[in-house]
């Protein structure tokens, strides 16, 4: 599930015997829950409703899920494949691997 930019993570709980829910990919704790999958969706869209509501109130910035940036190590013959591979197909290096990184996740 996903609303304004959020995603939901979810898992079921036997002791309470419905969904139990947060928002995925902040720090910030934010909780929902429901005992249908319809109910399950209205709980976490007013959840991030609420959050983001929340966070104008007491002047906070809300957390994004993800940047969009992301760094990572790896070893230089690879980087330098990399750097080839994104010239001759007339690509930035960041165009080439974002298009790599879709492709191998099927978005």
């Amino acid at each position: 599930m996903t609303h304004k930019g959020y995603s939901a993570s979810l898992e079921y709980s036997d002791d309470d015997e419905c969904f139990v829910g947060h928002i995925a990919g902040i720090k910030d704790r934010v909780g929902f829950h429901g005992e249908s999958v319809t109910e399950l969706k209205n709980a976490f869209q007013e959840a991030v409703e609420d959050y983001l509501e929340t966070c104008n109130a007491v002047g906070k910035e809300p957390q994004q899920p993800y940047s969009g940036k992301l760094t990572l190590r790896i070893p230089p013959e690879l980087h330098a494949s990399i750097a080839t591979a994104a010239q001759v197909s007339g690509q930035s290096i960041n165009q080439w691997i974002s298009s790599a990184l879709s492709q191998a996740s099927c978005i």
